[in-house]
């Protein structure tokens, strides 16, 4: 009997058998993973990018060993957790305000309480087919759901819950037409869940813009994708300013933690008690260490190298399919990206739901898979680069797209 309900504790996981046999992981060290009977592979899903700086940093695990060992959940405050907020806010340019959690969907949530509470307002816009966690509210209209399409002269909502059409500018002046209790829009750097789907130049500043001027606050959701094109926010990159900025993933490397970022005068609200937080396992000295040693290795990573790589192994996918006679396409960056059977990506969900192909990257993964390439088993799914993806990890990956397309084509 089978005790774990579908044999997994979150339903990314999920990969099939093959040759009869289940993918169970023993080890992972760097950028790979070792299954039960000692095989390795080139990792590419990274604890869906939690793990940037590969499995098991050392600096970050030796950091976790030593606050484990004076002890792993005080009832009380203790140093490391101004110690890691200091560290995290350096990198965060004016959101110099942490609250600690414990995934990217209490992150959201708890920013979208806030949001509510600062403006008296309700309603809660996110983009349709994006992911902000699996919370009830922000779990609708996500990437495969129906209302996620949105029809023409369709606004699909679930009770304080409104989609917005990504990439659409005319949209977004149409919804403060609509609603005048917006009390956020939570906006993504990029559309990773949906298969790597970039914004079009000046789309989520033009967002982030008519929100301020209606009074709704704008909340970055960065759990993926902050720490992955540079030390710090995408948004920042961006040149946009978000009042409240979700991370996760990265800031720990693997560790369960998260975080809420906030301007002084956003997070005001917690200290009046406008606002209510609370959690047991909220900035606990484990994840607080693991923060702090992160930030600290995040420091030294030559992330316009790493980018030129990812970028380079993506044109080396492409072009090998191509000469195998099969069109695809990459959508993302060089650090994380989604691969299309197609000749152009995506730029709004309803060509991505057109262009994915259930049969294509359920082949890909298989043949990357015999190949010794781990990948995620999932057309809008995501291959990912750490910053330990070193040359013999990315020449066996190149190596391994060779073989599948050359399998696929047969």
């Amino acid at each position: 009997m089978q005790h774990l309900v579908c044999g997994i504790s979150s339903g990314g996981r999920e990969v099939p058998d093959l040759d009869g046999k289940r993918f169970l992981v023993a080890n992972a060290q760097g950028p790979y993973v070792w299954d039960e009977d000692g095989r390795r592979y080139v990792d590419t899903a990274l604890g869906f990018g939690a793990t940037f700086l590969g499995h098991t940093d050392p600096i970050v695990t030796e950091a976790i060993r030593e606050a484990l060992s004076k002890g792993s959940m005080p009832a009380y405050a203790h140093a490391l957790e101004e110690e890691a907020a200091a560290a995290l806010a350096a990198h965060s340019g004016d959101l110099t305000k942490v609250i600690f959690l414990n995934s990217g969907s209490e992150a959201v949530h708890l920013a979208c309480r806030t949001a509510r509470a600062l403006t008296g307002r309700q309603k809660i816009v996110k983009m349709a087919a994006g992911y902000d966690g699996w919370f009830d509210d922000v779990a609708f209209g996500n990437a495969g759901a129906p209302e996620a399409k949105m029809a023409a002269n369709e606004r699909p909502s679930n009770g304080n819950t409104l989609l917005l059409r990504f990439n659409d500018r005319q949209d977004v002046e149409l919804l403060f037409e609509e609603c005048d209790d917006i009390a956020a829009i939570v906006l993504e750097p990029m559309m990773a869940n949906a298969g790597c789907i970039l914004a079009d130049p000046g789309y989520l500043q033009h967002v982030a813009s008519i929100a301020h001027q209606h009074g709704a606050l704008v909340i970055m959701d960065e759990v993926l994708m902050g720490f992955r094109l540079y030390g710090g926010l995408a948004s920042h990159l961006m040149g946009i300013r978000p009042d409240l900025a979700t991370v996760g993933k990265a800031i720990g490397n693997g560790v369960a933690v998260a975080a809420l970022l906030g301007t002084p005068e956003v997070m005001a609200a917690f200290e009046d008690r406008r606002v209510n937080r609370a959690g047991t396992y909220n900035g606990n000295p484990v994840a607080c260490a693991a923060v702090k040693a992160a930030m600290s290795v995040i420091d030294t990573v030559d992330y316009g190298a790493l980018e030129k790589v990812g970028t380079e192994l993506q044109a080396h996918a492409i072009h090998v399919f191509n000469n195998a006679g099969i069109d695809i396409c990459a959508s993302g960056y060089g650090t994380v990206f989604t691969l299309w059977r197609g000749k152009t990506p995506p730029s709004t969900y309803q060509e991505a739901a057109q262009l994915s192909d259930k049969d294509f990257t359920a082949r890909l993964h298989t043949e990357l898979r015999r190949n010794g390439v781990m990948s995620m088993y999932s057309q809008f799914g995501r291959y990912y680069l750490s910053a330990r993806h070193e040359e013999e990890a990315i020449g066996l990956w190149a190596e391994a797209f060779e073989k599948a397309a050359r399998s696929v084509a047969a």
